[in-house]
């Protein structure tokens, strides 16, 4: 079991670590790992009331897991798509195409023979020099990619299996070609919003609501011309996303994110939560601000002394015409109070920040914050909490495949105290 933490620091550069790699023998039941998360939190004296969120898959033990924790927790975007991409491509059709299309790899991937009669096809047709990619299960984006490459080699695919008879039957159909195109067409946008979701050197969480809202109104909307297939695919993913981040709590924490991007602000945020949105930013907003009191008065007592000196009357005055307007001592209005004074800076600091001007979406919002942190010292504080939350439980993956590279066949003999230290000073040298 792997654990990276995600922070903003003062200079607002996100940070990424890997904490530690566990040997985790016993079972992986939603206790056990909750005890475990538990202690390796404890080994490093962070404490829990500082931490935002927990970014994890979506198994059901770790659910659980954080749930017990009574932990914040933010469903791994990656893999709600991917499962909303398995579940929408559950079809008769789309079952025979993708058999036939795994078989036409796997026959050029146990042949160097017919590997090099590709190569010499793709050079005759004037074909990219690619090879073709397999389908891995754990792999998001996988099976498109390797849907793509087999539309994109269809015809030196079909040039070199033609002329192999015991070869000749795995020649994709045109019923084939046009379910596989209709496949292609659907998933190949979703590609690129998985790798830029996945990356841990950038802010990430905010483009959850924002990628969501490109889904429903462009990337996966019905189009003119679509096949029936394709709007069915679409339907499905779409169904099964909005579904899974309907969850309030879910909603609650990816609307705050979005706020404190200064590129996004309230934009993606539904009419009917905006104000709930602007209540939480003002309460967590007073939480961390640092407003100092207003000067107090101090008022000194006379000694009520029977002996102490008379003072010397002073001579009185003549009224001047503007103390004519002067305000009497009881009319004037009391000095507001430290809570009135928070109350009205951070309104203020808030309207400020929302009425800002806009920000460019290439731009980078800790950029942003770092040049304006003194002008919204409240929120600066928010955006570091929220903004360092990754979007994907890629991190800890990454940690699992750098294990992997560790604990090879020639090193299995490796202590799990070990395999922890040299994880740990691969992720963090």
């Amino acid at each position: 079991m792997s654990l990276t933490v995600h922070y903003i620091d003062d200079e607002f550069q996100l940070k990424t670590r890997c904490l530690q790699t566990s040997y985790f023998p016993q079972d992986h039941t939603g206790d056990a790992i909750a005890q475990g998360l538990k202690e390796m939190l404890g080994a490093w004296d962070l404490k829990e009331e500082q931490q935002a969120c927990v970014t994890t898959d979506n198994a059901a033990n770790i659910v659980n897991a954080v749930a017990i924790n009574k932990w914040s927790r933010l469903q791994c975007f990656g893999h709600r798509l991917h499962l909303a991409i398995e579940h929408s491509l559950k079809d008769g059709r789309i079952d025979r195409a993708l058999n036939v299309c795994k078989k036409v790899v796997g026959c050029f991937s146990y042949s160097w023979r017919r590997r090099r009669e590709l190569s010499e096809a793709q050079k005759e047709l004037k074909l990219p020099q690619h090879k073709l990619k397999t389908e891995c299960p754990t792999r998001w984006g996988s099976k498109q990619a390797m849907i793509a490459r087999v539309l994109e080699q269809q015809s030196a695919i079909s040039f070199v299996l033609s002329t192999d008879r015991k070869a000749r039957h795995l020649v994709p159909t045109w019923q084939d070609v046009e379910v596989l195109e209709a496949v292609n067409n659907s998933l190949s946008p979703l590609a690129e919003f998985t790798d830029a979701l996945s990356g841990e050197q950038y802010v990430s969480v905010s483009y959850v609501k924002p990628v969501l809202y490109l889904f429903n109104n462009k990337i996966l909307a019905e189009k003119d011309g679509e096949t029936e297939l394709s709007k069915c695919i679409k339907k499905k993913i779409l169904d099964y996303l909005n579904e899974k981040f309907d969850d309030p709590l879910t909603q609650e924490l990816l609307d705050m994110a979005s706020a404190v991007d200064p590129r996004f602000k309230l934009k993606y945020v539904n009419e009917n939560r905006v104000e709930a949105v602007k209540i939480r930013l003002r309460t967590e907003m007073a939480s961390v601000s640092t407003v100092k009191p207003p000067p107090s008065v101090t008022v000194r007592e006379e000694a009520d002394d029977q002996n102490a000196p008379i003072a010397p009357a002073l001579k009185k005055s003549k009224k001047t015409l503007g103390s004519f307007f002067k305000v009497d001592e009881d009319q004037r209005p009391a000095s507001p109070s430290l809570s009135n004074v928070q109350d009205m800076t951070i309104t203020a600091e808030l309207q400020s920040y929302f009425l800002s001007a806009a920000v460019d979406s290439e731009e980078d919002p800790l950029v942003w914050w770092k040049e304006h942190a003194k002008q919204f010292p409240a929120l600066s504080k928010l955006a570091q909490k929220y903004l360092c939350i990754p979007a994907t439980s890629s991190p800890s993956e990454r940690v699992f495949s750098t294990g992997g590279n560790i604990v090879n066949c020639l090193r299995a003999s490796l202590k799990p105290e070990s395999v922890d230290r040299l994880v740990f000073l691969a992720k963090n040298l």
